[in-house]
């Protein structure tokens, strides 16, 4: 069994996706884009690959909300600790129905739940916008994890800020594009392009690397 691949799936939770008409759905999020990632992940757990979720998991009052700032709408800009910070409807909050992952929780070896202090935004599930590091490096290490596929909602957050947390620890990371969601084309695209340039490597359906690791295992 190949115990040093593992794959994370990002954030496929209800407030995310068109599906289930989440407050944050990002474009191209339906019931198929949700089907099309539990096969792919169920292919790959077939293959031995260890299978790890992330789910945001918000107070009601998180700082990253608009409505914790009198006088803000979503999606306007205020700066926090000097930071520029993107204002969100509340989403992901903490037991609502729309903060469960849509796929079989079954596959999941682990789930790591992410921006649960509410004073601290947080997109990557390595560490916490103030540099916190949450469970997701000790799991993986754990687990004998070197290489890591990631793939999710939303391409130019979650999905990249993980991903080049990932890579800057030393885990050969890999994003496939096709199993991702963005929350814009152009968003999406430069996030996709500062991966690369960082090292992460991009490839386009989730076959590649299936064929890839089927390769392996026929080796050992």
């Amino acid at each position: 069994m190949i115990n040093k691949w593992g794959v994370i799936v990002t954030d496929i939770q209800g407030d995310f996706t068109k599906w289930k008409q989440g407050s944050l759905a990002v474009p191209g999020s339906d019931e198929g884009y949700v089907k099309g990632v539990e096969t792919a992940t169920r292919q790959l757990k077939g293959l031995g690959v260890l299978i790890f979720g992330t789910q945001d998991w918000h107070a009601p009052d998180h700082v990253s909300f608009a409505t914790s700032h009198q006088g803000k709408r979503p999606f306007e800009t205020i700066m926090i600790d000097g930071e520029t910070q993107v204002l969100w409807p509340p989403h992901c909050i903490q037991g609502t129905e729309n903060a469960r992952v849509l796929i079989d929780n079954n596959l999941f070896l682990a789930v790591v739940r992410g921006a649960q202090n509410s004073d601290v935004e947080s997109y990557s599930f390595f560490q916490d916008g103030k540099g916190t590091k949450t469970e997701m490096d000790a799991v993986l290490r754990i687990n004998g994890v070197e290489n890591v596929i990631v793939y999710g909602i939303a391409t130019e957050y979650c999905v990249r800020a993980t991903s080049l947390d990932l890579v800057a620890a030393g885990y050969k990371t890999t994003v496939i594009e096709g199993l991702c969601r963005g929350v814009s084309p152009d968003g999406a695209k430069a996030a996709l392009d500062e991966m690369r340039n960082k090292g992460v490597r991009v490839i386009t359906a989730p076959e590649e690397i299936i064929d890839e690791i089927r390769r392996e295992n026929t080796c050992k």
